[in-house]
């Protein structure tokens, strides 16, 4: 169960659909419940089995046809997986299956992180109202509530001190680029010539506040002055329209920043593949799947200490982290810089280990497997 499947809308939908699709290739069947709209065109090409159910009312996403079809089928799974909370969906799934014979599990994907409660206070007030007797119980009466990272895991405890969870750690995870994918292909500096001989440090993600593009441009104009090669991409969907502030922060300067839109496919990958790091200085990442994709590049990769995977980064030495503040930012490029040619080969073969070791998509699917078969023994 998932509040969309839509690959545009980010990390949470890409996320459900690889999981999906390698629990069926390890012959499972899955089938996922959204709000989405039943005639949404991506829902057309995939192979997986969609309920799109219409998309949900208010904010809250409330869903009366939801709580129908939970009724009328609900009992044909063996497991539920709730990926999200603070919405309807969740809250509907432990209405269903908390005192039933199904066990259902949880993913918050980093919506119990504490940098909402210091960033937006009101709001946290207002979810504090909800929580004893919708959230509070979703978690405490799931069979398990999965973190992706050790550190998601830790940082979900403090947002609430009213907070019972049968606590679980499973990564996520991409696919491995084919051998084919993997191949440089010019078709992205064919696009860019301006990138031709160029360092590339790549930021791959939403142009978000959160995200740390305005400290990107800023820690990139400063160190850019000393190094002549270097340049800069923003790729990534503008969807709050923040790109026409982002140029003009970057106006002037003497090496220009490439903002790219959205890229999918072959320009994907052939930024990936003319990168020289990927760089994302971010207030708050859960997990960081264009962290992930990255590292199956075998791209190093320069991360804030705010991205929830940074201990596995540091621990496989496959980048460097700092903080999630202007000096931070400044000194991954700094760093960067610095690194000898092999410093920054051996960085690359760290990376690609680190991806294989940690976050190729079939580990991810075994490792979950594991908890579900755990959990349900309970």
């Amino acid at each position: 169960m998932v509040q969309t499947l839509d690959p545009s809308s980010g990390g949470v939908a890409r996320a459900v659909l690889s999981l999906s699709m390698a629990l069926m290739q390890r012959g499972h069947e899955v089938e996922v419940v959204t709000l989405d709209d039943v005639l949404a065109p991506w829902a057309q090409s995939t192979a997986l089995r969609i309920h799109p159910l219409g998309v949900g009312l208010t904010r809250y996403r409330y869903s009366p046809r939801l709580r129908s079809w939970l009724r009328a089928h609900g009992h044909r799974f063996d497991r539920v997986i709730v990926h999200g909370i603070w919405q309807y969906l969740s809250f509907s799934a432990w209405r269903r299956f908390a005192r039933s014979s199904t066990p259902y599990y949880v993913f918050p994907h980093g919506m119990l992180d504490p940098w909402f409660k210091r960033t937006f206070p009101l709001k946290h007030v207002k979810k504090w109202l909800s929580w004893p007797w919708a959230d509070y119980r979703v978690l405490r009466d799931a069979r398990a509530v999965i973190f992706t990272s050790e550190e998601e895991r830790l940082e979900a405890r403090k947002s609430f001190w009213l907070y019972r969870a049968r606590e679980k750690v499973s990564p996520l995870g991409v696919e491995a680029p084919t051998t084919e994918e993997a191949k440089p292909n010019n078709s992205f500096l064919e696009k860019y010539p301006t990138l031709r001989d160029t360092c590339i440090l790549l930021f791959l993600g939403r142009l978000h506040p959160k995200k740390g593009c305005d400290l990107l441009i800023d820690a990139f104009s400063q160190c850019a002055k000393s190094e002549q090669r270097l340049s800069l991409v923003l790729a990534g969907p503008d969807q709050i329209k923040w790109e026409k502030q982002l140029r003009v922060r970057a106006t002037g300067l003497d090496r220009p920043i490439v903002f790219t839109g959205m890229l999918e496919g072959e320009m994907k990958r052939g930024a990936f593949a003319a990168a020289a790091a990927f760089i994302l200085p971010s207030h708050q990442e859960n997990f960081g799947r264009s962290v992930a994709e990255a590292l199956s590049f075998g791209l190093p990769v320069l991360i804030s200490n705010r991205v929830n995977i940074w201990r596995e980064i540091n621990a496989d030495e496959a980048g460097f982290v700092e903080s999630d503040d202007l000096s931070g930012t400044k000194r991954l490029i700094e760093r960067w810089l610095r690194a000898t040619g092999d410093a920054r080969a051996e960085m690359r073969g760290n990376a690609r280990r680190c991806f294989e070791s940690r976050f190729e998509i079939n580990r991810a699917a075994g490792s979950l497997l594991t908890i579900l078969d755990e959990a349900a023994a309970l």
